[in-house]
Parts: structure tokens; sequence; C-alpha cells
């Protein structure tokens, strides 16, 4: 119920062109498969150790894995009794996620749906319009979240079987989105323009960062980027969370949560505020 209107099915694409600091999802940044070790759900039985040809599991006074050694093979996962281990990516055909939307169906109503996010789901550029244009024969209504960091030519290839694109706008400031995503927001905001040119339905989703992004300027300059498209139906506001940061340590990561991005509810408001002042719809 958060990934656009309505209720909806959302299917996560693995692989991210960004490496956002705030990652809310590390573990579909790569493209690849990824093993998952939730340590507190482990029982140390040493069913891993036993499963793995490689001796990527030991247990001492402490379970620990060797990812070096780690060949995905998934037979550690496999045997695990608690779902301690498991495997971030399963490769699905077209027919397999149509199929968990039609038991889905029933919910969707008048405005549900699927909704391809990410990771960024035109990644997988010519699967994802696969999945679109099945989508759109089976009657499904169908959202894409995206950063917007893409091919113009796949852009433009899906926009007419989207029923509305939920655009992140990460930052406003260039140098500052580069500093924190990787890469800066030219890209993303002339695709942005492309998609509303060619009649797309947008909504921008903002993500709030306490200390990087809480300005009155920025605040302003997505609400400018909103009046200036024909299609926006407005902002929504997506406040930091530290989850990330959890996620990142199952998948073998550094654990990149800040307690101290989290913004404080006077911040919320104040950007929601001025963002309706200046006449833009915020969800």
């Amino acid at each position: 119920m958060h990934d656009g209107p309505g209720v909806r099915t959302t299917v996560f694409l693995k692989g991210c062109p960004l490496r956002c600091a705030w990652c809310h999802n590390p573990e579909t940044q790569k493209s690849t498969r990824e093993l998952a070790f939730y340590q507190n759900k482990c029982i140390m039985c040493g069913s891993c150790v036993n499963a793995c040809k490689n001796s990527a599991h030991a247990i001492n006074e402490r379970h620990t894995v060797d990812r070096k050694k780690c060949t995905l093979c998934s037979e550690c996962a496999k045997k695990c009794p608690t779902g301690a281990l498991d495997i971030c990516g399963t490769d699905m055909s077209i027919e397999e996620i149509l199929s968990v939307l039609e038991k889905d169906r029933a919910f969707y109503g008048d405005v549900g749906g699927i909704t391809l996010s990410g990771g960024e789901p035109l990644g997988q550029n010519d699967a994802a319009l696969e999945l679109i244009l099945a989508c759109k024969e089976k009657g499904f209504n169908t959202a894409i979240e995206t950063c917007g960091y893409v091919d113009s030519d796949v852009l433009e290839k899906v926009i007419p079987f989207v029923d509305l694109f939920l655009w992140d706008i990460k930052d406003t400031d260039a140098e500052r989105h580069k500093q924190y995503t990787g890469v800066t927001n030219e890209k993303i905001l002339k695709n942005l323009a492309l998609a509303d040119a060619s009649g797309a339905k947008i909504r921008l989703r903002c993500i709030l960062v306490n200390g990087v992004n809480t300005t009155e300027h920025h605040y302003r300059e997505v609400a400018k980027i909103a009046l200036s498209l024909s299609g926006c139906e407005g902002v929504e506001i997506i406040p930091y969370h530290a989850y990330g940061g959890t996620k990142a340590v199952f998948i073998g990561a550094l654990d990149n949560g800040k307690s101290e991005w989290i913004p404080n509810s006077e911040q919320i408001n104040e950007a929601k505020n001025i963002i309706k002042n200046m006449g833009v719809c915020v969800f």
C-alpha cells in the first residue's frame, strides 16, 4: 500500500546504477544473487556446515560466513531449519510473475495493480518492458518506481504502457546528488522532462534526509520541478529510516544506517507545508 495507489503487488528487480548513501534496499543494488545471513535466527545447528561443499560456513563460538568461498549454490539455505540463510534474488519467468498477480487480482479494485521497483527496474529493460506489456494485456494497472537514471530510448519504449511513474528525486542540488548517490541529477531531470512531454503520469517521491537535504531551498526546488510538469499529480515525502543498514549487514556489507539522518516530525511537516503552499499536492 506504499508503492502507488490502492493495493498493489510490488515486484523488486535487482540491479541499480546508483549507490545512495541512504539506500533502503541494499540487497537490490547488485544484479546478481546474494546470500543473506540472519544471525538472530541461527540456532548453531551446523546444518549449513554439512551442506556446504566449499566450507563457507564455520561454527565455533558463533556462526561465521566466508563469502569469498560461497558459490551461491543455495544448499545451505535449503538445509537451514530456521530460515537464517536465504538467497536474495530469484529467477522468475513472466508467466510465474503473472500467476502471482492473478492470485492478488481480487485485492486491486479499481486503482490497485502491479508496481515494478528495485533497484532500478528499467535496468532490466527488455524484461521490464515484456512484463509491463503482459500486465496491460491482462488488464492490470501498472506503475514503475524509478530513479530516472536510465537510457532515454528504454524510457521511451515503456512510457505508453505505464499508468504511473513513481519518480525519485533524491536531491535538487547536483553536487550534493553526486556526493550521496554517485551520479549527478542532470540525466534524471532530463528523462523526467522527456517522460512528461510524452504524456506520462508522474508522482515525485522525495526522500528527506536530516542534515543533507532538509533545507527550504530544496523543498522549493522540488515544488518548482513539480509545477514545471504537466502530468505531475503531486509529491510524496519519504522520511529516511535506518533499516537499510540492518539489511546491508545481512548480505555481508557494512551497516550504513544513521539514526542522525532520521528527520523529525517538524522537518517533515515543514517540507510538506512549503511544497503545499507553492500549489503542489502532497501525499
